[in-house]
């Protein structure tokens, strides 16, 4: 399967409580929650639940994984219209977590990966199918990119710019050059832009 990452984030980078509540993530006095909701047109609306209908099988970190649970995975389709193709694929297909710390998963066809993530991850990423979706996880993609096992990166871009919370990319980490595959803008100017790493970035030689 090919590992495909998709992202909501700020025009600073911050993919902390994205969501429709906004005290979805309170972590570290987060107090900016629900920034994306309603940003997207239809055409980005439409986007997104094709992503969705693609997945094979889901891959979250725990924090994501916890969220997804008590909302998706409580919800009707009745309860989300618009979103129908989102509850089903995460309601049907298989989801995996990377947690040290979860051991009876609620939510119907999930497993719990075992400590080596890369390997794990290497081994889901062998089975046939399509795409092993990663949504949200901010952690575990950062993990999975220094591993080299992210095949693509979707980044859905809201015009706002937050100036708190946590960022998809740290401060200080690992380069990686990226090519660009696709790229949208929406009539809200909400842009799509997905990426394949391309090893490390060229610089510049010192004179």
């Amino acid at each position: 399967m090919k590992l495909t990452t998709m992202t909501q984030v700020t025009i600073d980078g911050v993919m902390q409580g994205n969501g429709g509540a906004s005290d979805e993530d309170r972590r570290n006095g987060f107090e900016r929650g629900g920034w994306a909701l309603g940003r997207g047109d239809h055409e980005t609306h439409a986007f997104i639940n094709q992503t969705y209908e693609r997945a094979d099988a889901f891959l979250f970190g725990r924090r994501t994984y916890e969220l997804f649970a008590s909302s998706w995975g409580t919800l009707t389709e009745q309860d989300v219209p618009g979103w129908e193709p989102v509850m089903r694929a995460l309601n049907t297909r298989p989801k995996y977590v990377a947690s040290t710390t979860l051991t009876d998963p609620a939510w119907s066809g999930t497993t719990v990966l075992p400590d080596d993530l890369a390997t794990a991850v290497a081994d889901l990423k062998a089975k046939p199918g399509g795409e092993l979706q990663v949504h949200g996880s901010g952690t575990l993609i950062r993990a999975l990119l220094e591993h080299d096992l992210v095949d693509e990166l979707t980044l859905i871009v809201v015009p706002v710019v937050l100036g708190q919370g946590a960022r998809l990319f740290p401060d200080s980490g690992p380069d990686l050059a990226l090519d660009l595959v696709e790229s949208r803008v929406d009539s809200k100017g909400v842009t799509i832009q997905v990426f394949r790493p391309a090893g490390r970035p060229q610089y510049a030689p010192a004179r």
